[in-house]
């Protein structure tokens, strides 16, 4: 199964939310007239798209249809396809890997996904033939260091650790020294997601970056959140709280397969102006992939 036929196989429950519903408005209503946006707003807030962000939508579908003369359900369709790519293309999906050694900072709240997604993303690197190391900085909790010994074992990565309650800087540090003894392209470093102590969170983050940047001054880096889209409109709030307290460049979307509420990643990215990087849209270890918003509106409209 191609990656296509996997994201519209795992995006089903959100097609069914959102293109059954389109289809139903459509077969309603015979002419594109305010009822029918009206409707179609609706559908869009209902399928935890968010009210600003459909609203925003419908508004520049309404101007659409005015200026290109559009009385066709298909055109109407494939105009309001249009704008949601519009959305979704405000950035370059593809890491900033350009130095070697580059970094990729994971954050996300405990339960997202964040130390798969990290598996994940190192055997997307690994086959494309770079060499990989993950720091398992996020020492607060056991069984997050053992899940990423495994991924990383999985991924063909090398893992840098040191006991429970250790200082994350300490290594992120260690990690960094492994990644240039050994040479390696890429350091992934996963951190703890205590969103509920948002100013530990912040010092512990701060400290990251500072070792960070003093031994890996030049190195490109990317920063990605991980989301969990089965969390709907919550998803978008821990956006804004993860954005003050560090600089996202990316953002990586789990478990869109188990619902329907996929829609959300319009609401995400339209509200804070930050890519999508990856999706992930099953278990496997192949199953997280480049975001494509193209196949990702075809999957769910």
């Amino acid at each position: 199964m191609g990656f296509f036929d996997k994201l519209k196989q795992g995006l089903g429950k959100t097609r069914t939310s959102i293109d059954e519903k389109i289809n139903n408005v459509f077969s309603v209503f015979r002419k594109v007239d305010e009822e029918l946006l009206e409707e179609l707003e609706e559908v869009l807030v209902m399928s935890d798209i968010g009210m600003e962000t459909s609203v925003k939508i419908i508004d520049e579908l309404r101007n659409k249809i005015k200026k290109e003369k559009i009385e066709d359900e298909e055109d109407v369709k494939k105009a309001l396809k249009e704008i949601m790519k519009e959305i979704l293309e405000i950035a370059e999906p593809k890491l900033n890997l350009e130095t070697k050694p580059s970094v990729i900072l994971v954050i996300g709240v405990n339960g997202v996904g964040k130390t798969t997604s990290i598996g994940k993303i190192a055997n997307n690197l690994v086959k494309q033939g770079k060499k990989v190391v993950v720091a398992a900085a996020d020492t607060f909790r056991a069984a997050a260091v053992e899940q990423l010994e495994i991924w990383a074992q999985r991924s063909g990565s090398t893992i840098v650790k040191k006991e429970e309650g250790s200082d994350p800087a300490s290594v992120v540090y260690d990690a960094i020294q492994k990644t240039k003894d050994i040479g390696a392209d890429v350091l992934i470093v996963d951190t703890a997601g205590r969103l509920h102590n948002k100013k530990y969170l912040m010092d512990e983050l701060f400290k990251i970056n500072k070792v960070i940047e003093k031994e890996m001054t030049d190195s490109s880096r990317e920063v990605l959140l991980v989301l969990d889209a089965e969390t709907g409109q919550n998803a978008i709030s821990q956006v804004k709280a993860f954005k003050e307290t560090t600089d996202i460049t990316g953002l990586v979307l789990t478990k869109l397969d188990g619902t329907a509420k996929g829609g959300v990643v319009l609401g995400i990215v339209s509200e804070n102006k930050i890519p999508v990087k990856f999706i992930g849209v099953g278990e496997q270890i192949d199953d997280m992939q480049v975001f494509n918003s193209e196949e990702f509106l075809n999957a769910i409209i």
